[in-house]
């Protein structure tokens, strides 16, 4: 199968989306798919036997520099054509693969979205509340081009549906259990993240640091527990890193900045709990990856984190209004040896439940579906919209389709 794979989003940037997509694309060569990305920034030319399309783009400032957004130009339409995808599928589209969509309708192309971040939430937290309204009818919209669209879990399924997404489903979890295991815990990356005090309690955050990440509900925490022998790694960058670093002033905090590969294996290991109060995950993926690396979690009951974390098993779920409920989960397994083992390995048995290959299996189904729900419709001349008539570049249904889904599917134009 060929895929045209629009992203806003990927390499060198890393966060839960890139992450899912990177592994992704390791799964669908393996399964002997044909990928083509296109991406903004400066992305590396090829992934896992993927073609990647570097686009033009544009720092989202003020808002949000470290984010590229992709400018449509020509050059895009003209790679689509020449490859001549059986399916196109939108990540998390906005601008670049919001363009995708407009042109893979315009080429009478099937389409599958995932809808991996909850937009129009983000724009209260980076304050852009006065577009929100418009801005979910916009992802709405677009969304609603595509003959599926999935979510990472069941929380934001319903989420979507609730602002009018339809023909969603469920995109299953996975968790990447050889990167990410016990072993990989060293005493000097310990050290590193207590800042020359391994023999502290060691709470651990690792992801994007900004303001939709809730991050400043760890201040009362560390202030609270400090005193009690109790350090914290806030591992990551972003927007909101340097005004969080004067306000943690003070504090037994550590910043690392950006981690990845093994040093970021041995920090998940390294450590005693991980620490994740933000409100906006809709899965939460490093969460997973702090119980593969057999750390229970302490998360907020919101957002995806409650389909990643089983309560009383990998961890504990708080109230994100309530700081004393936060405070009791994180003394509880900072403090309990025996409590916080036992559900170290009860994590990483969870995560052990899960894998890449049957996720990523999984999607395949779904893309089988979105292009047969496409084909089965009626296409001729005669059935497309005036617009399609008028500036329509409709590529023919490829014939080279798996034999499965040719089956009782409409001929070519």
């Amino acid at each position: 199968m060929r895929i045209a794979l629009f992203t806003e989003v990927f390499l060198p940037k890393i966060d839960g989306v890139v992450t899912r997509i990177l592994r992704t694309l390791e799964q669908l060569d393996a399964l002997g798919h044909e990928v083509l990305v296109f991406a903004p920034g400066d992305p590396p030319t090829n992934f896992a036997g993927a073609r990647v399309v570097r686009v033009n783009s544009v720092a989202m400032r003020p808002w949000y520099p470290e984010l590229k957004l992709g400018l449509p130009t020509p050059n895009i339409a003209r790679e689509v054509e020449e490859f001549a995808p059986h399916v196109v599928h939108l990540v998390n589209p906005v601008v670049l693969a919001a363009y995708g969509a407009l042109s893979a309708a315009r080429r009478d192309l099937p389409m599958l979205a995932s809808f991996h971040t909850d937009t129009p939430q983000y724009a209260d937290a980076l304050g852009l509340a006065p577009i929100r309204r418009a801005g979910t009818k916009y992802l709405r919209d677009v969304h609603n081009l595509a003959e599926v669209n999935l979510c990472t879990s069941p929380q934001m399924v319903a989420r979507a549906e609730q602002i009018g997404i339809e023909r969603v489903d469920l995109w299953p979890k996975a968790i990447d259990t050889q990167t990410y295991r016990p072993d990989r815990a060293s005493e000097e990356m310990r050290a590193r993240l207590t800042d020359g005090h391994p023999e502290d309690r060691l709470m651990i955050y690792v992801g994007r640091i900004s303001k939709e990440k809730n991050l400043r509900a760890l201040l009362p925490q560390i202030r609270a527990l400090q005193s009690r022998g109790v350090r914290l790694a806030m591992v990551g960058s972003g927007p909101d890193r340097e005004q969080l670093e004067q306000e943690f002033a003070g504090t037994n905090t550590v910043f690392t900045g950006y981690m990845s590969g093994d040093a970021l294996a041995s920090a998940f290991a390294s450590a005693d709990v991980f620490a994740f109060p933000s409100t906006t995950e809709t899965l939460g993926l490093v969460a997973l990856e702090s119980m593969a690396s057999q750390v229970p979690v302490v998360g907020a009951r919101a957002g995806g984190i409650p389909f990643a974390v089983t309560e009383g098993r990998s961890g504990f779920l708080f109230d994100p209004d309530s700081e004393s409920e936060f405070t009791e989960a994180l003394s509880r397994l900072l403090f309990d040896d025996e409590l916080r083992v036992r559900m170290g390995e009860e994590a990483r048995a969870e995560a052990l439940e899960s894998s890449w290959r049957s996720a990523t299996s999984r999607l395949v189904e779904h893309y089988e579906r979105a292009i047969d729900a496409h084909w089965a419709r009626s296409h001729s001349l005669a059935s497309y919209s005036l617009l399609m008539r008028l500036f329509g570049k409709p590529i023919p249904r490829p014939k080279d389709l798996p034999p499965r889904l040719t089956d009782g599917v409409p001929g070519n134009l």
